[in-house]
Parts: C-alpha cells; structure tokens; sequence
C-alpha cells in the first residue's frame, strides 16, 4: 500500500466533524482518567462527605457502563437488547435518589421562632390605649 491509500478517507465526508469532537472527548476522557488515577481511590474518598462520596460512586459506574454500552455498539451489538441498559437505568434510579437527597438539605430550613415572631407581629392585638384614643370606625365597606 502505498501512503495516498492511507491518507485517504474511508468513511463519509458527512461525519467528519462528529469524529473529529468524538476524537476531543476521548481525549478529554483520558485526560480526567489520567487525572482521576493519579490519586489513591480511598485518599479521594476520606477528602469527600458521605452524600459527594454516593455521587462519586455512582458518575463512575454510570461512566462505565457508558464506555461499555460504546463498546458494544462498534462490535456491532444492539446495547439496547443487553443487560447493561438495565444496569443504566439502575444507577439513574439511584442517582436521582441521591439528587433528591442533596436538594432536601439545600432545602430552606424553617426557623419556627423566628415565624411565629412574625404571625404575633402580623396580629393586631387591641390594648386598653388603642380602644380610647380609637374611637372612628375602620374604613372599609360600608354595611347595608
């Protein structure tokens, strides 16, 4: 073979650009890989809380099981007729299960003392001063 027949394209011209930001997301992929193995998976866990060490856990299994489903479809397996789209499915559940969980901690807490401040301010408790220096109806809707 000569070097014009491997320079030479062998696949449509059309998805040139999806390979070419294929390409760059592998490499952004080995790139956090690289970064990610380069420190101890237990030294990166004692840095984290419970609920950041479930996510952690969970974006690396979903994460593998996406490169595997990747895997399966250039060998030419349907991965939607494979046990690993349940596995997908599974850890989302479970994902959401652990977003659920962080979005009722950054919940606003209710400060019960400090509401119940704000409904006794907000009625209008008459006093023996306001009954005599108040001696004009309210206004407002006139009764028939």
């Amino acid at each position: 073979m000569s070097e014009d027949d491997i320079n030479t394209e062998e696949y449509p011209t059309e998805i040139h650009d999806y390979l070419a930001a294929f390409e760059k997301s592998l490499g952004s992929v080995d790139e956090m890989l690289k970064t990610m193995m380069s420190v101890s998976r237990s030294e990166l866990l004692q840095k984290l809380e419970p609920l950041e060490q479930a996510k952690m856990d969970l974006v690396s299994a979903y994460t593998l099981n996406s490169m595997f489903w990747i895997y399966l479809a250039t060998q030419g397996i349907n991965p939607k007729e494979h046990p690993v789209k349940q596995e997908l499915e599974r850890i989302r559940t479970y994902m959401n299960k652990v977003k659920e969980i962080a979005d009722k901690k950054k919940a606003s807490k209710l400060d019960k003392g400090a509401a119940s401040r704000f409904v006794r301010n907000a009625l209008w408790e008459p006093n023996a001063e306001n009954e005599h220096t108040s001696k004009t109806p309210a206004k407002g809707k006139k009764r028939k």
